[in-house]
């Protein structure tokens, strides 16, 4: 029996698993497949949402707090594990934004460094960008990280920690309850316990909470990316255009995504896409045309109703949690999302208010 059991090992999954353990704790993971091979594998690894300025206060508090986590959890994981996420801070440039002023009012409160510049400052920072912009919103401090790479080093350190249990190729068929605990969690044929348990299944999540006759309002939505095999340093830096992006990566390969499809869990790719990619992608770089597709792929969202996710106690079961529904931003979130739960289950003070995150009050009906 473990102090803690932890289902789903996607990067939420696994950064809840790594901070517990740090605390001394005795820790079991459950993943159904391998772990940070859903979704935390699939995104492009922009640390912060797309467009920050149009997000809540709350899912703006916890970005804030994991971008400025990430850089010191890249070097420990490059440290401990060898293996480097390639977390870089080049900056965003910002391309045909139609609401500027709201942009730029929200850097002022919130002291983001978030301004206009003129067109010789963005094509001396992006040569190859798309010509004929008269101007850019630049973001300086902004990061990004090569998921892949982040998930294989988590997944190892994990590995390497004499109180974690990694489990792959487990996937959770219910959860056993009574008298207002969970008092197993049922694996096929087998069952395991430990004091507390935390929901970490993204897409997958509102399923299992579904046994238990919790609404949990999370559905998986489709994303569809592709990559290119681009030479190094045709793209720099992060460039978002018409809600489409391009992501350089430190061998010279160009991410380009993304799709947002409600195909329940199909998680197929289709020419359409492909093609809807390739066009927004060698619309924001046109060299990219000249450039050979190396991979398409898709991955599946744990959509929530407003995209802030659902963080903490279920109500009316004393040690069981949520760490679900973040949407386009799991990635993103994950330090500030498993750093306030984790808060919650030892009893810690709270990196932020937690009451916008709770449970109560945002559930759905359930039958």
């Amino acid at each position: 029996m473990s102090d803690f059991l932890v289902v789903g090992g996607g990067v939420i999954g696994m950064m809840t698993t790594l901070q517990l353990a740090d605390a001394g704790h005795e820790v079991t993971l459950l993943e159904r497949g391998a772990c940070g091979r859903e979704s935390s594998w699939a995104g492009g690894g922009i640390v912060s949402p797309l467009y920050p300025w149009r997000y809540s206060a709350p899912i703006s508090r916890l970005s804030t707090w994991s971008e400025g986590y990430y850089p010191e959890l890249a070097l420990r994981l490059l440290e401990e594990t060898g293996i480097d996420p390639e977390y870089r801070q080049k900056g965003l440039l910002y391309l045909r934004v139609d609401d500027e002023a709201r942009a730029l009012g929200w850097a002022r409160a919130v002291g983001k460094p978030l301004e206009r510049v003129a067109a010789d400052f963005l094509y001396a920072k992006e040569p190859a960008a798309v010509p004929g912009c008269d101007g850019a919103l630049w973001m300086p401090t902004l990061g990004s990280i090569r998921n892949p790479r982040l998930v294989k080093a988590l997944r190892e350190r994990l590995l390497a920690m004499p109180k974690v249990r990694l489990m792959e190729g487990c996937e959770v068929t219910g959860l056993s309850h009574a008298a207002g605990r969970i008092t197993a969690v049922n694996a096929g044929a087998e069952r395991f316990t430990a004091g507390e348990v935390v929901v970490c299944g993204g897409a997958w999540a509102a399923e299992l909470l579904g046994s238990l006759g919790v609404g949990l309002p999370v559905r998986p939505v489709k994303g569809q990316m592709i990559l290119f095999r681009a030479p190094p340093g045709l793209v720099q830096r992060v460039v978002l255009m018409d809600g489409r992006y391009v992501i350089p990566r430190g061998d010279g390969r160009v991410l380009a995504g993304s799709t947002l499809e409600e195909a329940g869990f199909d998680k197929g790719t289709d020419r359409a896409a492909r093609e809807s990619l390739w066009e927004s992608a060698t619309r924001i770089v046109p060299a990219l045309a000249e450039c050979e597709v190396e991979h398409h792929w898709a991955g599946l969202r744990p959509g929530s109703p407003d995209g802030t996710p659902f963080i903490g106690r279920v109500p009316g079961l004393d040690n069981l949690s949520v760490n679900a529904g973040h949407y386009r931003n799991g990635l993103v979130l994950a330090p500030a999302s498993t750093r306030l739960l984790v808060d919650q289950l030892l009893g810690r003070e709270a990196i932020l208010d937690p009451s916008p995150y709770r449970l109560e009050g945002r559930l759905s009906a359930t039958a």
